[in-house]
């Protein structure tokens, strides 16, 4: 009789499914994505296949593992880095503008067994680091001009935000892997219209000063080599004074009758009448004569 009761096809099934559950309820595959911790009448006993920098894929300790039914509850943690997002946080910069910021951060979970005592699970852990992002956000831009994120000071900005973010995040056993701003826009209107002439305005006063400097440079070194020039004239005419006053009448000539941009712009129409025996003309009769 209970031989028979064994063999019976329904009691094989009914004692396969128990079999079945005890199983499921006994082992679990943690996967290579996955961190498990196993909680033991809520209180954590073990972590599996927990995150290592520089692991090497199938070497992670993911694969089968066992657990006691019904006393074990394990609670998953991906082991890839996730995101938490901020919009339309009001920042009020250094320069008293105000600003729309849209930001996100990307963090991977490096303790799972802090972060399940702390937060217990990463829905949690990314509602906690919101309010976080948009603290690192405003501690940060209230301490920058608008203008600095407009330049590659912005790569400064976003690496001080990531390592004040990281501060307060270590406590989930995060990490923070990036941070960036996605848009910091002023409020359309007047505000954005005021702080536009405000920036054209200061961009123009740079131009001026550049421009300014420039020029001074530009007379200082054309001051220094009218300079350099007088002085190898000086040194070259003290060695033959007829030379330096022949090279003197040669240029005023050139002036003179419009060969070098005179009063006519070079177009050789001046007209000058002079005595032969004039001596502003004594050069054309030769070199050292009067």
């Amino acid at each position: 009789m209970n031989a028979a009761i064994l063999r019976h096809p329904v009691f094989l099934s009914i004692a396969a499914l128990f079999a079945v559950i005890i199983a499921a309820s006994t082992f679990a595959i943690v996967p290579e994505t996955e961190q498990a911790v196993v909680l033991r009448l809520q209180n954590p006993v073990r972590t599996v296949n927990e995150y290592r920098p520089g692991e090497v894929f199938g070497r992670t300790g993911a694969g089968v593992i066992a657990k006691i039914p019904l006393l074990d509850r394990i609670v998953w943690v991906d082991k890839r880095v996730l995101n938490v997002e901020q919009d339309n946080q009001q920042v009020l910069s250094s320069d008293q503008l105000r600003l729309e910021v849209d930001a996100f951060a990307r963090f991977r979970v490096v303790d799972p067994l802090r972060m399940v005592i702390t937060a217990g699970t990463e829905a949690r852990v990314t509602e906690s680091l919101r309010p976080l992002l948009g603290n690192a956000i405003r501690n940060e831009l209230g301490r920058q001009p608008f203008a600095v994120l407009l330049t590659r000071d912005r790569e400064v900005v976003m690496n001080n935000i990531q390592a004040g973010l990281q501060r307060l995040a270590s406590q989930y056993g995060v990490q923070i892997v990036d941070v960036r701003i996605k848009h910091a826009d002023l409020p359309t209107g007047s505000p954005l219209d005021s702080t536009l002439q405000a920036m054209r305005t200061a961009r123009e006063q740079q131009s001026a000063t550049i421009r300014a400097q420039g020029q001074r440079e530009a007379q200082i070194i054309r001051a220094r080599a009218d300079a350099e020039a007088a002085r190898i004239y000086a040194e070259a005419f003290n060695k033959d004074a007829s030379a330096y006053d022949f090279y003197r009448a040669m240029q005023s000539y050139r002036r003179t009758f419009g060969a070098d941009g005179g009063p006519t712009e070079g177009n050789g129409a001046t007209s000058i009448i002079l005595s032969p025996g004039n001596s502003y003309l004594r050069q054309f009769g030769g070199r050292g004569q009067d």
